[in-house]
């Protein structure tokens, strides 16, 4: 099939290269939202009398046709055809004549990729914010189980006060959980239907964007044409943001796991499947997987970058430049997406060694505790804070365990409040499960096909 911009020359090689890049490629993960915002478009053509009963029943076979090819990895798209819309429309003429060259009335390319950006962005926000909730599950039950093993509490990485397992666990738990959140609140946003904007100013045919809007299961459309295209590249922007945080937490728990696993500390074993080895050292078993997650924290962090940079001074409507936020999007996802699963199997293999975390509570963290004592029987604490550090030599170990229970207040080692943490990460799925399920429904009445998901991950 020519290109949807045919002229009647043919485009240099090097320039058709240069302008279609690794998009071809890249549009793989695109296809079914693409398939899903055609039907419903074409369900809106359907309405206006553009297409009649026969012809819409013909291209919804045919884009249910593709759908199923795509979750079969059998829906080839090559650099002639630019990306999947080329390539989907293409087999629609291909395959049902000429009622396929009627599939982009009242369409430009720029709101068709909008909207199949759109769908796939929202359903994508609520994944990962299920799974992160997993995550947090997780580390929840990981802390309940361990929450009266003593650990070293540190500041400037040097030794500071009793601590324990639960509490550091359940703290990338609650940090986790609230930015599982900030995905949840942002797919609100994202839910917003761009379809009937064109190339940013509407057509001059009386498209019902809300009824397209309600076919693809948008809570609402993205009403203003013109800001419907200018806000390409900010939404992808902000999922990568949301993205980056959960990927700047993993780095850090990365980091954790890395000091605590070493021999000289010995407080955790890493899963020995999630350790790779050493090409010369037959002893080693490497913690890669640590390693790699603190690199592609900054892969997601330079992706989410990259998209504000290009974006960044654009004029008003639609801009080529648009195309390059498309690889940083996807790229930026996908390693968050494999951070919160690959910290999954962590967590869950995650070994503890009681009797080293208990040997690592040496003297001097208890001094604190020692001051507070003495402030506790009426003595002032300044004086008492410089007697105790002038004398850390006789500052004698307490109980690890017992020393764990005196601390009361929410949120310390004898008061974590776990349950109420269970509660909300609970919530927080339900919620995430509910929005998908009417995305799944939807997807179901438009191409009646079960099982539909926009997003292959």
């Amino acid at each position: 099939m020519s290109k949807l911009w045919q002229k009647d020359y043919s485009l240099d090689s090097l320039m058709e290269e240069f302008t279609v890049g690794n998009d071809y490629i890249l549009d793989q993960e695109l296809v079914i939202a693409d398939c899903l915002a055609s039907i419903a478009h074409a369900r809106g053509l359907h309405e206006i009398g553009i297409l009649d009963d026969e012809e819409l029943a013909t291209l919804t076979q045919g884009l249910a046709e593709i759908i199923g090819l795509r979750q079969q990895n059998a829906f080839p798209i090559t650099l002639e055809n630019e990306d999947c819309h080329t390539a989907i429309e293409s087999y629609l003429t291909e395959h049902y004549g000429e009622v396929g060259k009627k599939i982009h009335t009242g369409r430009s390319r720029n709101d068709q990729v909008q909207t199949a950006l759109r769908i796939w962005m929202r359903e994508f926000a609520l994944k990962l914010c299920n799974s992160t909730g997993e995550l947090c599950e997780q580390l929840l039950s990981f802390a309940s189980e361990h929450a009266e093993v003593p650990m070293p509490g540190r500041t400037h990485m040097q030794i500071a006060m009793p601590s324990s397992v639960g509490l550091w666990a359940a703290a990338y738990a609650e940090e986790l959980y609230d930015e599982a959140q900030h995905l949840m609140h942002l797919s609100w946003t994202l839910d917003q239907s761009p379809l009937g904007s064109a190339a940013s100013y509407g057509v001059p045919l009386p498209l019902d964007r809300q009824f397209t809007a309600e076919q693809m299961g948008f809570t609402r459309v993205q009403n203003n044409v013109l800001y419907a295209n200018n806000s390409r590249g900010k939404f992808e922007a902000m999922l990568l943001d949301g993205c980056e945080y959960i990927a700047l937490t993993l780095s850090k728990l990365a980091q954790d796991l890395m000091l605590f696993t070493l021999p000289e500390f010995g407080y955790f074993s890493l899963p020995r499947e999630l350790c790779t080895g050493s090409s010369i050292m037959p002893q080693k078993k490497n913690p890669d997987g640590l390693e790699l997650a603190r690199s592609r924290s900054a892969l997601v962090s330079s992706a989410s970058i990259r998209v504000k940079s290009i974006i960044r001074s654009l004029p008003s409507g639609y801009n080529r430049d648009f195309q390059d936020t498309k690889e940083p999007l996807l790229q930026g996802t996908k390693a968050t997406w494999q951070l919160v699963q690959i910290f999954s199997r962590m967590v869950k293999g995650l070994s503890v060694h009681e009797d080293k975390l208990i040997t690592a509570c040496t003297p001097e963290l208890y001094a604190t505790d020692i001051v507070l004592q003495q402030v506790v029987e009426g003595k002032n604490f300044r004086d008492t804070y410089k007697e105790v550090g002038l004398h850390l030599d006789q500052v004698a170990k307490l109980d690890p365990v017992a020393t764990l229970s005196t601390r009361t207040s929410l949120g310390t080692t004898g008061n974590l409040g776990l349950d109420e943490d269970v509660l909300f990460v609970s919530l927080m799925k339900s919620g995430c499960e509910d929005v998908l399920t009417s995305f799944e429904q939807a997807y179901q009445e438009l191409c009646f096909l079960q099982g539909v998901e926009a997003v292959l991950y």
